[in-house]
């Protein structure tokens, strides 16, 4: 996926996961309780802006269909990627 530059408020929210989770794999839960006293819909909106800006994959969970494994791209790696597609 192409990765592109990410609004000022979700680069912050990418910045405080990537402290925490760095290169690790995470479910949605685990973003929830990182981010406890956020609103849902805004958790939802990050990691849905994360998947669609590049900066976030996921796997289906082979345990459960409905439920995602998700991993940060690395900072380095992202602003590469965004600096050769220019």
């Amino acid at each position: 996926m192409e990765t592109n530059p990410l609004p000022k408020w979700i680069m912050k929210k990418y910045a405080l996961l990537w402290q925490k989770l760095q290169d690790k794999e995470f479910t949605y839960k685990d973003v929830v309780d990182l981010f406890k006293d956020e609103n849902i819909n805004v958790i939802r909106t990050m990691i849905s802006q994360l998947r669609k800006n590049g900066w976030l994959t996921f796997i289906p969970d082979q345990n459960d269909s409905r439920k995602r494994i998700y991993k940060l791209k690395s900072p380095e790696q992202a602003v590469k990627e965004i600096k050769d597609k220019k």
